[in-house]
């Protein structure tokens, strides 16, 4: 497909991301109009064609379209060069929109969603939980999106069903709740030597990249999660923050609340101004270590389940979310 015709189709889904619903090609041309993009309701509908044949979006009828898991990996990586620090962005503003209370344990968390066939739940789900009760997840807890309803500005599509896990960032924003800033530095691979962590082999910063360096590490094939959960021994997702050295006491204090919570993600805690995992921080800073919240479905992938995955996907309430002992096969 020539550039000009895939700019017109990324700007359609586009569209459909923002809105979140199901929409005709009479309102699609109507909302482009208004983002300064003049496309006849006819050639709207002409593109829609193109758009389901490459299985971008999904036709309901009368009631419109959707885009399917496979047309926002296609946003995503459409026009890179514009997104650059897109992820370090990110997690800043939903750091900021969360109002997770730790005292009351309600509150909206961040969720990364994920899909896969729906055939395929059966296979997933011990998968999920054996990464889980090794705790290289992300707490304890997640939730089953069921086909057709909505997540955030995601529709869990026909034959699709949907995982939900707490999203790592959500730390950031418990920590902030409680007056201490968390800076992200980067996403990467962190090898595991008898269950303890030695080294991070792949760095991804976030203020360089476009997407969730866990979503690239899971779809390159580069994680070994499964042997880290049944050996020890193996690469999983993590991230690498920092926080103030003066507020060490207080991080400690709250890795215990958040572990006992079903929260707990967080690996290694380093020493003031001293490098962690060999990598070095600044002078009045800490290292910290935190488990990756994707690590679950690297798991899955790795089973032989093809898995979407959008990291930071949505903000959801805590209390929807259930046990991972609680999942029915």
């Amino acid at each position: 497909m020539d550039a000009p015709s895939r700019k017109k189709i990324i700007s359609i889904l586009n569209i459909l991301h923002d809105t979140g619903k199901h929409l005709g090609s009479t309102k699609i041309a109507q909302k482009l109009q208004e983002t300064g993009v003049e496309l006849s309701q006819r050639t709207v509908r002409h593109y829609l064609i193109r758009s389901d044949k490459e299985g971008l979006t999904q036709g309901f009828g009368k009631k419109g379209r959707i885009i399917t898991a496979k047309g926002e990996e296609e946003l995503k990586s459409s026009f890179v060069i514009n997104k650059v620090g897109f992820i370090a962005s990110k997690i800043d503003n939903l750091t900021y929109q969360m109002n997770f209370s730790l005292r009351k344990k309600s509150g909206k968390i961040i969720l990364n969603v994920s899909t896969i066939d729906k055939r395929d739940l059966k296979k997933a789900i011990p998968q999920l939980q054996q990464v889980f009760r090794a705790g290289l997840g992300m707490g304890r807890y997640t939730a089953i999106i069921n086909p057709g309803e909505k997540l955030g500005k995601n529709i869990i599509e026909d034959g699709k069903v949907g995982i939900g896990t707490a999203c790592s960032v959500t730390i950031n924003g418990i920590f902030l709740h409680e007056g201490i800033h968390i800076t992200s530095r980067f996403g990467g691979l962190l090898e595991l030597n008898k269950g303890r962590p030695v080294r991070f082999t792949e760095i991804i910063n976030y203020d360089g990249s476009s997407i969730d360096p866990l979503e690239v590490f899971i779809k390159g094939g580069m994680t070994s999660v499964n042997q880290a959960v049944l050996t020890g021994n193996g690469r999983i997702g993590a991230s690498f923050r920092e926080v103030p050295s003066v507020a060490i006491p207080f991080v400690e204090k709250l890795r215990k609340k958040m572990d006992r919570i079903g929260l707990g993600g967080i690996l290694l805690v380093g020493r003031p101004g001293q490098p962690l995992l060999d990598i070095p921080v600044a002078e009045g800073r800490a290292g910290m270590v935190v488990a990756g919240g994707l690590n679950p479905l690297a798991a899955i992938e790795e089973s032989g389940v093809a898995t979407q995955n959008i990291a930071m996907g949505s903000l959801y309430e805590f209390q929807q979310m259930v046990p991972f002992w609680e999942l029915k096969l």
